[in-house]
């Protein structure tokens, strides 16, 4: 494993932490997508099936049931213990809009037309796709607490260094993924903005405010 997979998979776990401390300690889930986190949890059931068939390592068992785990306890947080301070009104991103081409995608563009294959193919396209709900939160509401700002951040950082990830194991490992990559490029691109303003604006002490 080289240093940006691994610093790459911290900052998600990170990311993960840091949401559902903010939801627990705030005892609210104000200005946080439920519908991102249905998609994440969605992403990671049908990504890590493979936990059922094979091994590959302890670390690679064990952080995988962490984000399968945590996203159902973020969904759990924000549908159930603490629905009241949901604000669906403003979480009003058609999630079909997402999961569908997704899946129409997975099954044209795949490496093998096997059921585990197009599994592990939707939940990389949909993965790219998933923080939209939020950002679509973020701008209608206008403006982002802090701490969902960090959230926002360590997921940003978390695939851009996937990006270098790949680029070393391109050059050192020759593995070349070309729908993982795309998929990560396309991810990156949509942080881009957010990047932008968490360095002007969060790291200087002012509110995220996004156009509505």
């Amino acid at each position: 494993m080289n240093i940006f997979r691994l610093t790459g998979d911290l900052s998600h776990l990170a990311a993960i932490i840091i949401l559902l401390l903010k939801i627990w300690k705030s005892r609210s889930c104000a200005g946080i997508s439920a519908k991102s986190q249905v998609l994440f949890a969605l992403v990671f059931t049908t990504r890590y099936l493979d936990l059922l068939t094979s091994f590959i390592s302890l670390y690679n068992t064990v952080m995988k049931l962490i984000y399968i785990s945590c996203s159902y306890a973020t969904v759990y947080l924000i549908y159930l213990k603490f629905r009241a301070t949901y604000d669906g009104n403003h979480d009003s991103f058609r999630m079909e809009f997402l999961v569908v081409p997704v899946a129409g995608l997975s099954f044209l563009v795949n490496h093998d037309f096997a059921v585990l294959e197009i599994l592990w193919t939707f939940s990389i396209y949909l993965e790219s796709v998933a923080i939209l709900p939020q950002l679509f939160m973020i701008s209608k509401t206008g403006e982002a607490e802090t701490i969902t700002t960090h959230y926002l951040f360590c997921l940003g950082l978390y695939r851009a260094l996937y990006l270098f990830n790949w680029i070393w194991r391109f050059y050192f490992e020759g593995f070349f993924d070309l729908i993982a990559i795309v998929a990560g490029l396309v991810q990156t691109v949509l942080y881009c903005d957010f990047f932008y303003l968490y360095v002007t604006k969060v790291l200087k002490g002012k509110k995220l405010s996004l156009p509505a």
